[in-house]
């Protein structure tokens, strides 16, 4: 049976400029609501908030709530490895920072070549079938970006992994550069279990272009476009947990709400996302979900993923002499410390963080010939 998992990647915020601004209040908010509607499942990371995302969860769920009552699944940050001293520390921290005993899901996050300085230099397999050993570990997996064929022979090295966390949503379900389908058959080759990140693609798949909207609508006036996206996923084989990454109460009641009403996709409506996919690709001007994976690693400390959300939203509306989004990007260039589009150094390091494998100083180029102007004072 599929459940729905609380994603703690995009919490909310009290300061748009500050990532590690938790609103405590709010998530305690979305906490109880996900509980007081029978799911228990909660999903973290190292890196996600600054690290301050196993704090919230320890906060907003472990100190409010008894230990038996929920799940939590959380990843050892390969890309941040490169040494076996490394390990016992962050892994402790990793206990520490959530206020837990023991983790019932622990993932070797994003295994794929980028990060292999942190699991091919360092034995961190061997580390965390330890820690499953030693009773730390209740179900140890992997997540990754990476594709089929990799996918595919890390499942051959290590069949210990019990369960895969994958990106699979309709936009890349025939991705070249995702393969996400492929991805999925490899895991159901292996018999894997499969846990689903990005279901809604960062949010590109609730919010789609007005044009693949009145599709949907037209076939379906009473459901939601998130509706759409949460409804492929729960439609597919072999899938257990499903994350949604909630970025305010409304956002969590309209999950939970599609997801107790969520029935299969027909074959007409399967017809209907690949329309609508169609017109969401030629529409996208950068394929950006906002992990900000990129962001942490910026030596410029170009607050990457912001500002390819004020350039997506700009393209979309049809580049203009000025612009809400231009504005937005005038206003995050007088923010201290940070770094403008025209500042990248072009060092690489964000591509090889990208799970969506954008060419990211390309693009910032283009950022920066849009919005870096005489128009908005440049």
């Amino acid at each position: 049976m599929v459940n729905l998992g609380m994603g703690m990647m995009r919490l909310p915020i009290l300061d748009e400029n500050d990532f590690s601004s938790v609103d405590y209040e709010q998530v305690n908010e979305m906490v109880d609501l996900f509980m007081e509607n029978g799911f228990n499942h909660f999903d973290t990371a190292y890196p996600y908030h600054e690290g301050l995302s196993e704090v919230a969860f320890r906060k907003c769920v472990v100190e409010r709530y008894p230990r038996e009552l929920f799940k939590v699944a959380d990843k050892l940050p390969l890309f941040s490895i490169t040494e076996e001293s490394q390990l016992e520390p962050i892994f402790s921290e990793q206990l520490e920072r959530c206020g837990v005993d023991y983790f019932d899901y622990y993932m070797m996050h994003n295994v794929s070549g980028f990060s292999e300085a942190g699991w091919l230099d360092v034995d961190s397999f061997s580390f965390a079938n330890k820690k499953k050993e030693e009773g730390y570990i209740k179900h140890l997996g992997l997540s990754t970006h990476a594709n089929a064929e990799f996918l595919d022979n890390i499942l051959t090295l290590h069949p210990e992994m019990e369960f895969v966390l994958l990106q699979i949503n309709y936009l890349d379900w025939d991705d070249d550069a995702i393969e996400s389908r492929k991805c999925f058959e490899v895991a159901r080759k292996h018999k894997k279990p499969i846990m689903v990140m990005e279901a809604f693609k960062g949010g590109f798949l609730a919010d789609v272009p007005e044009e693949a909207e009145k599709i949907m609508k037209e076939y379906n006036p009473n459901a939601s476009i998130v509706s759409w996206a949460l409804r492929f996923v729960a439609s597919l084989d072999d899938i257990c947990v499903i994350l949604t990454g909630a970025s305010s109460i409304d956002q969590m009641e309209e999950n939970i709400s599609e997801f107790k009403n969520i029935t299969p996709l027909n074959d007409d409506e399967y017809k209907i996302i690949e329309e609508v996919s169609k017109i969401i690709n030629s529409n996208i001007t950068v394929d950006c979900t906002k992990c900000r994976y990129c962001v942490d690693s910026c030596p410029e400390e170009i607050d990457i993923a912001r500002i390819f959300d004020f350039y997506n939203k700009e393209k979309l509306l049809g580049e203009q002499p000025w612009s809400q989004f231009g504005n937005a990007y005038v206003n995050y260039s007088k923010l201290p410390g940070v770094g403008l589009a025209s500042d990248c150094s072009e060092c690489g390091t964000c591509i090889e963080e990208c799970p969506q494998h954008i060419n990211i100083p390309e693009v910032l180029k283009d950022v920066a010939k849009t919005f870096e102007t005489e128009g908005y004072g440049f």
